[in-house]
């Protein structure tokens, strides 16, 4: 079973149990953080479907930054050059559950059953 949502201009399949690296946020600041645009959900039996409400939920595992990254600027035979750097923020989390529709899918769901 798996859930793509939506979050930082980029799209993400996840499944409970799952690492995943996204862009920083600026509401990260407690363990938990919950994502309400969920866009598709599959099961593994029945087919994609876009839920009517879906939230994937998540533990902070660790924040940092990326490998820098070069930016080289040149135009030749006109003596210019610019190089610049970057290095892009992460929040890195942890998937616990999906809840679809009323449904809970993950580690929670399992441990109480």
């Amino acid at each position: 079973m798996y859930a793509v949502f939506r979050t930082g201009g980029k799209q993400y399949r996840v499944a409970p149990g799952d690492v995943v690296r996204i862009e920083k946020a600026a509401g990260d600041t407690d363990n938990t953080v919950e994502f309400s645009d969920v866009l598709a959900f599959s099961d593994g039996l029945s087919p994609i479907v876009k839920p009517a409400t879906g939230k994937v939920i998540g533990t902070v595992v660790s924040e940092g930054r990326g490998d820098k990254i070069l930016v080289f600027h040149f135009k030749r035979k006109k003596q210019y050059k610019k190089l610049q750097g970057h290095r892009q923020a992460y929040t890195e989390i942890r998937i616990n559950s999906i809840e679809v529709n009323g449904f809970t899918y993950g580690s929670e769901a399992s441990a109480g059953q």
